[in-house]
């Protein structure tokens, strides 16, 4: 059985008896550490040592980084042509310093590695560090920050490139959290609670997944039975147009079904036209189009166009005007079919309903209805407004 392979990047001078530690835990619950203090990596005697780091960090599982006083050694080209800037620099918020590459740490670049390749990264500062990190942040834009001092770095020089590079780390968009420690016990008891998290979360997901395996087999075969059904009450020189009337007006027969309207026999026995239709059958005499300055932006259900009915009441709706105009196409091409056909595929569809409410009436004035829009609109954008 295969070990899940765990590297450990960080500086060695530093933070020795910490990473010894941590290779005890690492075996001891029957992982792979991959440690180059202990000659785990294999460096290739054709390429540089730090290239040979890199590209050990693509055959990992895992990467636990630990930052602490020391900056380490520079990354040679040879090593930095091994990552992808370009993919990494769409990675976090925090970047700019990357652009230099010669200010960049073999450390820095296994985990830029890591990064680019999505391997999982568990990050343990030194909690000195953290401290000055923090004095850093609310002084780093002011004249007097290189004469500060920060105990925690070994090296005066090196601390703006630790420190941007810890707020590359935490402003990362995805993968973004951080852990301090101030002794092993610190980084045992949170790999032991981060590990068990990830473990019975992706349970939860395979679980959840077959689930949803099941429920879309079953779908697809209640769909095979429908069509099945559907092909079979009718004669075999209809079963080309009922097949394919079933996938193409889905959209089209979920419109018409949202209206809920009380008789549907002029749309499947008539040869109506699409404007006959929404003024006759729907009784709708404009349609109006919302723009963003009219929808409060908190609104759960965000509906885009108003169908007005004569009576000035109206069916709010989640479809562009765009879309209902594209509806109208389809509506052509369905009437162009023969009654029976279209009573088939439209029952056939209306058992398929997906539940999803995508249009709304509305038993009031539609002037009315704009108008609290608009203010509650207006109420909502007061709110965004930050006190000063």
């Amino acid at each position: 059985m295969a070990s899940l392979r765990v590297f450990v990047s960080s500086t060695c001078f530093d933070l020795g008896p910490i990473r010894g530690q941590l290779r005890n835990f690492l075996t001891s619950i029957g992982y792979e550490p991959i440690m180059s203090d202990y000659n785990d990596v294999l460096y290739d005697p054709r390429i540089h040592t730090h290239t040979s780091c890199i590209e050990e960090i693509v055959t990992c599982d895992i990467i636990i980084l630990l930052v602490g006083s020391r900056f380490g050694g520079k990354a040679i080209p040879e090593a930095i042509s091994k990552v992808d800037f370009d993919a990494i620099l769409e990675k976090s918020k925090s970047v700019e310093h990357l652009k230099k590459k010669e200010n960049i740490s073999v450390t820095q670049l296994e985990i830029l590695k890591a990064v680019e390749t999505e391997i999982p990264i568990f990050t343990f500062i030194d909690s000195r560090l953290w401290n000055d990190h923090e004095l850093y942040e609310k002084n780093k834009s002011k004249p007097i920050l290189k004469d500060i001092e920060f105990p925690s770095i070994e090296k005066p020089e090196t601390a703006e490139f630790i420190f941007e590079f810890i707020n590359f780390l935490r402003h990362r968009t995805k993968g973004n959290s951080i852990n301090t420690f101030s002794k092993f016990e610190d980084i045992d008891e949170a790999l032991k609670k981060q590990w068990a998290g990830l473990f019975q979360k992706l349970l939860n997901e395979s679980r959840n997944k077959q689930l949803e395996f099941k429920r879309i087999d079953n779908l697809s075969n209640q769909f095979e039975d429908l069509k099945t059904a559907i092909l079979t009450s009718i004669g075999s020189s209809n079963e080309r147009d009922v097949a394919r009337g079933v996938v193409r007006f889905r959209k089209l027969v979920d419109f018409l079904r949202n209206l809920r309207l009380t008789d549907y026999s002029r749309v499947l026995n008539e040869n109506i036209t699409w404007d006959a239709f929404i003024s006759e059958v729907v009784g709708v005499t404009r349609i109006i189009e919302l723009d963003d300055s009219m929808i409060s932006s908190n609104r759960i259900m965000r509906m885009k166009t108003l169908m007005v009915k004569n009576d000035n009441t109206f069916y709010e709706v989640r479809y562009s005007t765009e879309y209902i105009n594209e509806l109208a196409l389809e509506f052509e091409a369905f009437i162009a079919l023969s009654s029976d056909i279209r009573n088939i595929i439209f029952d056939a569809l209306n058992d398929m309903r997906n539940g999803l409410m995508t249009i709304r009436y509305q038993r009031e004035d539609f002037r009315e209805y704009l108008d609290r829009l608009q203010q509650q609109r207006q109420l909502f954008d007061d709110e965004e407004i930050p006190s000063v």
